[in-house]
């Protein structure tokens, strides 16, 4: 799906989605209703209302399948980010049992690293742009920090492998985040939802096309269901796009909690 329909608000989206899915639902509406009137009658009326519940099953399975797909994708990425920062913090808050110096070092790769985060991949992970070949600098950086300290006392020999170990967990959060934010709904899952909702519809139409009334009535809400299931597909679609989408909120509060625990000491 195109990305300027992905990166717009959510109401707007769901105009789009509305809008164009009642519009094709009127076209239905029109040429089967029209046709009705023609010989294609006999034709209407030996389609078996019995095939509609079938339609119905295979578009909600459809749906349900794209749509866990997604969820699970969207919670994968929150929970990256939020390992990410988490292991971070960790870091930060182990490096203070060490000498200022090589604490401010520390910290100052860390806070580069989500910087670096923040501004330019998650940009990039947006147009889903991003890659593992930029390695991460800072972290690395980082770790050789802490794997060239030298413990004089039992709370450093402590924190030196908890430290090297949330390094560790935060770069292969940071890689799992790159690697599902190019992650996206295929091109052949999108025709698969929306060729199998336009036959239900037009089925709709068909077993309904001698009652005009009750088939408008029939196809309106069936058409509410197919916007609605597009709509919370497409806005769950790829995880750092868009207005519902995996913000680095939680790798900035790293940054901004030091910076209060280092005004206060």
């Amino acid at each position: 799906m195109a990305d300027w329909f992905l990166n717009l608000p959510v109401p707007w989206m769901a105009l789009i989605v509305f809008a164009a899915t009642f519009l094709i639902t009127g076209g239905v509406y029109l040429v089967v209703t029209r046709l009705a009137d023609t010989e294609w009658a006999t034709a209407f009326k030996a389609v078996s209302p019995g095939l509609l519940p079938v339609l119905g099953v295979l578009f909600a399975l459809l749906v349900g399948f794209i749509a866990v797909e997604v969820w699970n994708t969207f919670d994968k990425a929150k929970t990256a980010v939020a390992t990410e920062a988490s292991a971070l913090r960790a870091v930060v808050l182990l490096a203070r049992n060490f000498p200022e110096e090589q604490r401010t070092r520390i910290n100052a790769l860390i806070n580069r690293h989500i910087e670096v985060a923040v501004r330019q991949e998650w940009p990039e992970m947006a147009l889903r742009r991003a890659t593992l070949s930029p390695l991460p600098t800072h972290l690395i950086e980082a770790l050789d920090n802490v794997f060239a300290l030298k413990p004089i006392d039992e709370s450093q020999q402590a924190a030196k492998p908890e430290m090297i170990r949330a390094l560790r967990a935060a770069l292969d959060a940071r890689r799992q985040r790159i690697v599902i934010s190019e992650s996206a709904v295929g091109a052949v899952k999108w025709v698969a939802i929306l060729l199998q909702a336009l036959c239900a519809l037009v089925a709709i139409a068909m077993v309904h096309a001698n009652n005009r009334r009750a088939c408008a009535i029939t196809l309106t809400l069936f058409a509410a269901g197919v916007a609605l299931s597009v709509l919370l597909i497409a806005a769950y679609s790829r995880p750092f796009t868009g207005e519902i989408s995996v913000t680095p909120e939680l790798l900035k509060q790293v940054i901004a909690t030091e910076a209060k625990g280092d005004s206060s000491r």
